[in-house]
């Protein structure tokens, strides 16, 4: 019903930037909160950052001041901007599409993407 096709991801350097796609189908984009989590191996998921259909967004601590999500509603796309990536960042980053944003925090929907990895390493 919901497909989510996400891209984006590479081995990168300490300090350099990635820049992730998500791209939906099946719903109407605008309309829809959006939330990037992220998995480590032997790790938990994790929620990076979310973006409301008005376009607020927020952001984990860790990555605050270093990752930006925007979507293109034409492109029916949202992305993670990584700039000053750390080698902590290693993980498989994850598109979630119309989860529950509830007081600063967001609660995802079933509807994922495939995951793209990401590394970073000298």
């Amino acid at each position: 019903q919901v497909q989510l096709v996400e891209s984006g991801g590479g081995l990168v350097q300490p300090g350099g930037s990635l820049r992730l796609s998500c791209a939906a189908s099946g719903t109407i984009f605008s309309r829809n909160a959006m939330g990037w989590y992220r998995q480590a191996p032997g790790r938990e998921r994790e929620l990076v950052a979310f973006m409301l259909s008005g376009g607020s967004t927020n952001y984990a601590d860790s990555v605050k001041g270093r990752f930006t999500i925007s979507r293109d509603n034409a492109k029916n796309t949202v992305y993670l901007q990584m700039n000053s990536l750390k080698p902590e960042d290693t993980a498989v980053y994850y598109c979630n599409a119309g989860g529950t944003p509830v007081s600063g925090s967001y609660f995802p929907s079933p509807y994922w993407g495939q995951g793209t990895q990401v590394t970073v390493s000298s």
